[in-house]
């Protein structure tokens, strides 16, 4: 009889212990999933864009872009970085040849730019500059550390400084050096996230 009741005893113990065990994991599920639910999410994300038309922070060497109906290819990019703030170039050639500079940056929200070279504008400093019909004021200039990926026709590494002008309307821009050479210049205008439609390679 004795034994008997310690066996009874015995499974009272192991199912107060299963109990026990069991509801601290649904305790522990049901905080997961509160906490899951109420991860703050940027409202100007980009989220459901990017799956859609491709993540363009993602581009790289080979990966097709298309930008208003015009199709090209990465060539290569340019990883620039100044005091921690990070930003994209990527080189873009169509299939007759023609190549335009695609910039790719988040400040804080995501700002696509497209460049194409020009020439006979002079060179950055003044407060105001004229080309082709346009005032552009000075905006925003400094000198950034890169790092070049694939074909850019530059250096593996090295520094760039920049000065960057906009017009009334919008109208962009820009002249660089590398590393101490002369200002090329070239002329930019803002992309809308629709503008722009990526199909990337397989890593």
């Amino acid at each position: 009889m004795t034994a008997l009741l310690v066996v009874l005893v015995l499974l009272l113990i192991a199912v107060a212990v299963v109990a026990v065990v069991l509801g601290m994991r649904a305790r522990g599920a049901e905080r997961q999933g509160e906490s899951g639910a109420a991860a703050p999410q940027d409202p100007f994300g980009t989220g459901d864009q990017d799956s859609l038309r491709g993540d363009p922070r993602g581009l790289k060497a080979g990966d097709i872009v298309e930008i208003r109906s015009t199709t090209y290819t990465v060539r290569g990019s340019l990883r620039l970085d100044e005091g921690g703030w990070s930003w994209s170039e990527h080189l873009l050639d169509d299939s007759k040849g023609a190549q335009v500079w695609l910039g790719v940056e988040e400040d804080p929200d995501l700002v696509l730019t497209m460049w194409t070279p020009v020439t006979g504008v002079g060179a950055p400093g003044a407060p105001t500059l004229e080309h082709e019909g346009r005032t552009y004021r000075s905006g925003e200039s400094g000198s950034a550390s890169f790092r070049s990926e694939a074909t850019t026709g530059l250096d593996a590494e090295g520094t760039v400084r920049y000065h960057d002008y906009e017009s009334s309307d919008g109208a962009l821009l820009g002249f660089e050096s590398y590393g101490g050479a002369a200002w090329e210049a070239t002329a930019g205008e803002k992309l809308g996230r629709y503008d722009v439609f990526i199909y990337p390679t397989a890593d």
